[in-house]
């Protein structure tokens, strides 16, 4: 891929779309949420509760880590 110039809303949706990634490969991979044939709804569901709950307990999880600037100024749209 070619460099280019990326604006800033494309640059934060870029990272949150990698943390997104990750989790899903952290539930599919170490939770093992993925499992494709279930007898019933009632299996799915649990094994999909229990895989949230054992991504819960995980030491280390993936965040954005974010600032909030606040100011004094008028913001006008």
């Amino acid at each position: 891929m070619k460099n280019s110039l990326m604006l800033m809303s494309d640059k934060i949706l870029l990272r949150k779309w990698s943390v997104i990634e990750t989790v899903n490969d952290e539930l599919k991979n170490i939770c093992q949420v993925e499992h494709s044939r279930h007898r019933s709804v009632v299996n799915f569901m649990c094994n999909l509760v229990a895989g949230i709950i054992a991504y819960q307990f995980l030491p280390k999880k993936p965040a954005i880590r974010y600032e909030t600037l606040t100011t004094n100024q008028l913001a006008l749209y």
